[in-house]
């Protein structure tokens, strides 16, 4: 397992919520989790994943991810099992969607 550690720049996101789990630890999928943390302006985010050596494909899926979402002062843990880029974005996307969604 390799784990990796980003700090994004990214706007603040307005809303608050519960923590949101998405996706599933399965072969070829990912597990994304959302909680809010005290840092406004940056996410930072946790990678645990059983591909080794991917950092630099992380580092653009996660910033992608920072710059068209309001991701500041959130907090992601991401449980990885050999997903896909896209697998990942969509993963992230949903969760976010979800964050936002919860209290309506």
């Amino acid at each position: 397992m390799e784990n990796l550690t980003y700090r994004l720049d990214s706007r603040p996101q307005p809303r608050g919520s519960d923590p949101v789990l998405v996706g599933v630890t399965a072969s070829g999928n990912c597990e994304v989790l959302l909680e809010a943390s005290t840092d406004k302006s940056a996410c930072t985010v946790q990678v645990q994943t059983s591909a080794m050596g991917f950092a630099p494909i992380w580092q653009a899926v996660l910033s992608d991810f920072a710059q068209r979402h309001a991701a500041g002062g959130l907090s992601i843990e991401i449980h990885d099992v050999g997903a896909t880029p896209a697998v990942v974005s969509l993963r992230l996307g949903q969760a976010i969607e979800a964050w936002e969604t919860q209290h309506g």
